[in-house]
């Protein structure tokens, strides 16, 4: 089981800097940060853009892999993404996994002043979003993508100077069926954090929606064509009823999900503010322990 980090962009450079070099000498496998405008987690504290925040680490990091979690349509159009994405894995040397998800009614999806569409709306919109997406990240320096969708377009969209890595990644972030069919389609690897909506995000009820979710990926995968041994697995660990202060302990929490297939389980910085905590002793000890 790889082991990969959360690090909120909430604080200033001098002190952000020490978290990333951190993750990376400690030894976890990635590094991410959220792609919001304001969290509902620090409705009203401070709160960095995911871009340049992932720039910089990028060029003081030289392992761990960096990565969103996740960019979604809320308030992204494809190309511009695109392009970023590409200048992200040019600085990391071919260290970026781009997550992405379809966006959510939360906390600052009114950002731009629009309306969230419904939750079919924000599925196909998602569709869409990858056709125009992933064709740029996954192109070489002389392609040019010209494309219309219900929801986007691109006009000779360039792909120079191309993709470190080939494929560059990308971190498919799914629920529900039309999800799962998305991430199976489009997906290197797919992300859950268990339940959605207003529920009660407890360690069980994730390992109960996961459970669930798991058997629904398979199914999808099936129908697409896709081998699911081949599409990488990540939790995004979320509930605040466990304090991870042991290796032990952490074993046993993640024994379950490495049984369902499981290759990444994703904690939150321990020592930052916010809703998440941990002992930093015990989180190097495992990121040294799953690094071997």
């Amino acid at each position: 089981m790889r082991v990969g980090l959360v690090i909120l962009p909430t604080d200033r450079w001098p002190q952000a800097r020490r978290q990333w070099e951190w993750a990376d000498d400690a030894g976890f496998a990635t590094a991410w940060t959220y792609d919001h405008v304001r969290w509902s987690g620090m409705p009203d504290g401070p709160w960095h853009a995911a871009v340049p925040v992932l720039a910089a680490a990028a060029v003081v990091t030289s392992r761990v892999r960096l990565g969103t979690l996740v960019a979604t349509p809320n308030f992204r159009h494809p190309v511009t993404l695109a392009r970023e994405a590409l200048a992200l894995d040019d600085l990391s040397e071919g260290r970026l996994d781009l997550g992405l998800g379809p966006g959510s009614t939360g906390f600052d999806a009114r950002v731009l002043g629009h309306e969230p569409p419904s939750a079919a709306e924000r599925m196909a919109r998602f569709a869409d979003f990858l056709a125009i997406l992933a064709p740029i990240v996954h192109g070489h320096a002389a392609d040019r993508l010209t494309r219309r969708t219900t929801h986007y377009g691109a006009h000779e969209a360039p792909s120079t100077p191309g993709s470190v890595q080939r494929p560059l990644p990308l971190t498919v972030a799914a629920g529900g069926r039309v999800g799962l069919r998305i991430a199976a389609v489009h997906g290197q690897h797919w992300v859950t954090i268990g339940p959605t909506g207003p529920v009660d995000r407890t360690s069980a009820a994730v390992l109960k929606a996961v459970r669930a979710q798991r058997g629904a990926l398979d199914e999808v995968c099936r129908a697409v064509g896709r081998d699911p041994a081949q599409l990488g697995k990540v939790l995004l660990w979320t509930p605040t009823d466990t304090v991870i202060d042991s290796v032990d302990q952490f074993d046993d929490l993640v024994a379950p999900y490495e049984a369902l297939g499981f290759d990444q389980f994703v904690l939150h910085h321990p020592a930052q503010t916010g809703p998440y905590g941990g002992d930093v002793k015990a989180f190097e000890a495992i990121a040294a322990r799953h690094s071997a």
